[in-house]
């Protein structure tokens, strides 16, 4: 598994704490606020069913969703919110992409750019990293099979997420990571929640079509730069494209 997948877990660990739940309901009212945009019916809006969800299982309170959707439909006032994609480079020549939500690019970019600068990274052009990424649904599933059910082995999960159409899975001590098309995301997602099987975290993400190794001071200031970009206001998410060796990337985060 790559050292990428596996910061995936970390950030899920990291969110227990109050500023980073803080900072993740943010995140949750911002993106239900845009997916609004194109309809306030959960039914009909694919994007904003998975970010209500999302929001839910995350324990937001029912009345900041059903506000975030009012103001993201025009029902209520709210901020006008600019969606965009920064591309980077950091320590060890790593490819970052950051989605960003904000209310002032100007003020943003300018913070971006110092954010990488300080890590030994930089900024970069438009279109310089993002072919290295393609769009991709990922769902995460706890071995124990959520809840503390029967164990789930890889060969049920298997069965049921390939007649759904998912494209692959790999498994590491504790979890599944299982990879669909944006197109069979709802259907994999659905078929899980069919079978009982609890997802620890669904998103649709960009996912590196390869990996760069780095180790030591590079690893060391690679994560502090994503550490960085993961604390900024208006970051939404942040992708990037290495490979760090499990036990070392944990070291860095403990």
């Amino acid at each position: 598994m790559s050292g990428h997948s596996k910061w995936a877990t970390i950030k899920r660990k990291k969110g227990a704490t109050d500023a980073a739940r803080g900072r993740l309901f943010t995140r949750l009212i911002k993106e239900i606020t845009i997916a609004a945009r194109n309809g306030g019916n959960a039914d009909s809006n694919p994007r904003l069913r998975l970010a209500i969800q999302t929001a839910k299982d995350s324990n937001m309170p029912a009345d900041n969703i059903k506000r975030a959707i009012q103001k993201g439909t025009g029902e209520l006032p709210g901020v006008a919110y600019e969606e965009l994609t920064y591309e980077g480079y950091g320590p060890g020549g790593v490819a970052i992409l950051v989605e960003i939500v904000t209310d002032n690019n100007n003020r943003t970019v300018s913070e971006m750019r110092h954010v990488f600068s300080r890590h030994n990274g930089n900024l970069s052009t438009s279109g310089s990293v993002a072919w290295m990424f393609s769009k991709k649904g990922s769902i995460v599933v706890s071995r124990s099979g959520g809840g503390g059910k029967t164990p789930l082995t890889e060969d049920d999960l298997l069965t049921v997420i390939l007649d759904a159409g998912a494209d692959d899975m790999q498994a590491d001590e504790t979890e599944y990571t299982i990879t669909t098309t944006p197109h069979a995301f709802d259907a994999v997602k659905k078929a899980l929640d069919d079978k009982g099987i609890a997802a620890e975290s669904a998103a649709l993400q960009m996912v590196p079509q390869n990996t760069v190794k780095v180790t030591g001071k590079d690893a060391e200031q690679l994560i502090r730069l994503m550490d960085a970009l993961e604390e900024h206001d208006d970051v939404q998410n942040v992708y990037a494209n290495f490979d760090i060796d499990e036990k070392e990337l944990a070291s860095l985060n403990s």
